[in-house]
């Protein structure tokens, strides 16, 4: 049996060499650490330096059999056996509880299996609770909202991003606070959360009355995100590449010379010499300042993909790896990924820099500021920034930080961390970083997720709901993805000219209105550009559609700057699932195919080709206006709304000023 003992505000338990630390967190919230070292371990994780508790709302009992902490509505209960219960201090509902041992053959609800050298495999268990739904998780394609039931990887991968944030149903938050690959494997007898290689157990969990509190709580242990710039709500276009400067300001002049809004333009990959050079080349792109200074005068900024990787041709990868910048490789040469590149005859192996070394953050950066930052390119797309590797082997990786393993997850973030330093270092406040990746806590560094390299069907837009619902609720209010999805769509087919629409329709309810797409047909393979994917390529019908779309985005740009200040200061994001604005209602905890848009849009966009009506869901707490029709509907009903292709049904609270906007006046 264990013994108790208090440690200023921390409640310890240790039986053997097993110690476990529980301390107060923020608001609502305990921090739970354990291992087998004897002390804490500062390892990295996603938790900044939480605000002390009021001594009001902690209070540390220990007893004979049991020992308790209480950290405002939170309360968790430590028996002698080690096994701990979290519940409401008020009302003792219980929250959630690590599955206690009832026989000598079970593993424990914590459990370290060695590993070679100083890691182990590291285990907690917890009891699965009847009817609990469970949402965030940061971003999969499996086309779910609540991941009941799911095996969920927490591997970092192109399209799937893993945040280790859920929060339930039962109105507790939890987060895994550990970046090493692992799983968390949400059964009907269990809830398991594993790390594959790490040295020491570390989760927070908290509590709240609504969902909309557990976010903001655990923004304030995590980060909150930056106020979204006035300009990135407007509409940003991208294609697969353009190939040279000229062609890139013909397409934002041509944006221009039809009146349409545009408010970013974005040069992709293959805009440098060498990957790894991090600087135009100047065949293609003779003068970087002139087009931002061209761009500006349009009211157009440029945003620059910047890839992570290195190839030995590159101008600074000598001085990286003799400088020890790059991620090395445990076995065999230190390259991770294949692809193309400049005057390369076949395949091109590069390497990715060490994002988890200070040293290697500031080069990069530096390097950024000289080459791109001095021609006056101020928005980054961070790309490719998973990392990406081929094969996935992170027991290969070898980080300043440590073993891939233990702390691959953790990529992204510190990549976001070392552009939007750097950016701060200049005095620059309107910071956005384009990203495909993302870890707990990405939010702060004023990262933009979208959804990587999804296909162009009616599926992958199904999966993108469920999908950005899910970032929401991992505290991600940035999220966007490629509109008309980013590969396998021709725009001469009659199916991608009504998904692109769809897709459209659905757009301009993201918090980040954007196109992007590797379009078909194909002249030669990359790094030539794909077809035309500017808002006039798809045919003159979805063009009249499309414009419109652009302009009603315009008009709620306003509402949509509200509701991102919103999501800054409180963390809520503006694009939610229906159960945040109505927790008390249990159908709305069953929806994944609409979602409120603030707290006064509430959108349930066409998701299958051949559709032109669907049902809809109105919540019974307020009335709804259709904001096309005009028409009034009495809330706590389903309804069929006819929705041709010109359409998405759009609902608003009654009484709300937004219906002027939504007739165009």
């Amino acid at each position: 049996m264990g013994q108790f003992a208090r440690e200023g505000n921390v409640l310890v338990w240790q039986e053997n060499q097993h110690k476990v630390w529980i301390q107060p967190w923020g608001h609502n919230g305990l921090r739970v650490q354990a291992n087998l070292a004897g002390k804490r371990l500062d390892l990295p994780h996603a938790l900044l330096e939480a605000k002390a508790a009021a001594d009001s709302d902690v209070a540390i009992t220990i007893g004979d059999n049991e020992a308790s902490i209480r950290c405002g509505a939170l309360q968790a209960r430590i028996s002698r056996r080690g096994w701990i219960l979290y519940s409401n201090t008020l009302s003792g509902q219980i929250y959630l509880q690590e599955k206690e041992v009832s026989a000598y053959h079970m593993p424990p609800s914590r459990h370290f299996k060695p590993r070679d050298g100083r890691l182990f495999q590291i285990e907690a268990w917890f009891e699965a609770q009847e009817g609990e739904r469970l949402y965030g998780l940061g971003q999969h394609q499996h086309g779910r909202l609540d991941q009941k039931g799911c095996v969920i990887e927490l591997h970092q991968r192109n399209t799937e991003v893993a945040i280790p944030f859920l929060v339930s149903s039962r109105k507790y938050g939890f987060l895994w606070n550990n970046p090493s690959i692992g799983r968390v494997e949400l059964g009907c007898n269990a809830t398991r959360w594993v790390a594959e290689g790490s040295q020491q157990l570390d989760y927070y969990v908290v509590c709240g009355d609504t969902y909309a509190e557990i976010l903001e709580h655990y923004a304030g242990v995590t980060g909150h995100t930056p106020s979204l710039p006035e300009w990135a709500s407007g509409f940003w276009q991208s294609r697969l590449r353009y190939e040279t400067q000229e062609e890139l300001l013909q397409v934002a002049r041509e944006y221009k010379q039809r009146g349409l809004p545009l408010s970013v333009i974005v040069s992709d990959f293959f805009n440098w010499s060498h990957m790894g050079d991090w600087r135009f080349d100047p065949h293609c792109w003779p003068d970087p300042a002139a087009m931002v200074d061209e761009l500006k005068k349009m009211g157009v900024r440029l945003m620059v993909s910047i890839w992570p990787t290195v190839i030995p041709l590159s101008e600074n990868y000598e001085t990286m790896r003799d400088r020890g910048l790059l991620v090395n490789n445990e076995y065999g040469v230190d390259a991770q990924q294949v692809f193309v590149d400049h005057d390369v005859n076949g395949p091109a192996y590069f390497a990715y820099y060490d994002a988890t070394n200070p040293e290697a953050r500031r080069f990069i950066w530096d390097t950024i500021k000289q080459n791109y930052y001095a021609q006056g390119v101020k928005l980054w797309w961070l790309d490719n920034d998973e990392p990406d590797i081929n094969p996935w082997t992170p027991q290969n990786l070898r980080f300043l930080l440590g073993n891939g393993v233990e702390v691959a997850n953790i990529y992204p973030l510190l990549h976001q961390m070392g552009f939007f330093e750097g950016m701060r270092e200049e005095g620059e406040t309107e910071i956005v970083l384009l990203s495909r990746s993302a870890w707990a806590g990405s939010q702060r560094f004023a990262s933009l997720i979208w959804s990587g390299d999804i296909a162009s069907t009616f599926e992958a837009l199904q999966a993108q709901v469920r999908a950005g619902l899910n970032m929401a609720m991992s505290g991600i209010p940035w999220w966007t993805t490629d509109i008309g999805g980013f590969h396998g769509g021709d725009i001469r087919t009659p199916y991608f000219r009504e998904l692109i629409l769809r897709w459209f329709q659905y757009g301009v309810f993201c918090p980040i209105f954007r196109l992007h797409g590797h379009r078909l047909p194909m002249s030669a393979p990359p790094p030539t550009s794909g077809a035309d994917n500017e808002v006039w390529s798809f045919g003159d019908e979805a063009y009249e559609i499309i414009r419109d779309l652009l302009f009603l985005r315009e008009r709620l740009r306003p509402y949509i700057h509200t509701q991102m200040q919103v999501a800054s200061e409180q963390g809520l994001p503006p694009m939610r699932p229906l159960f945040v604005d109505f927790p008390n209602n249990p159908i709305c905890e069953t929806i994944d195919d609409q979602f409120m848009f603030g707290p006064e849009i509430l959108v349930a966009p066409v998701l299958s080709q051949g559709i032109r009506e669907r049902s809809i869901y109105l919540p019974g707490e307020t009335d709804w206006i259709d904001a096309k029709a005009g028409t009034e509907y009495d809330g706590g009903q389903w309804t069929i709304i006819p929705a041709p292709l010109d359409t998405i049904p759009v609902f608003l609270k009654a009484g709300s000023d937004l219906y002027e906007i939504f007739q165009g006046r």
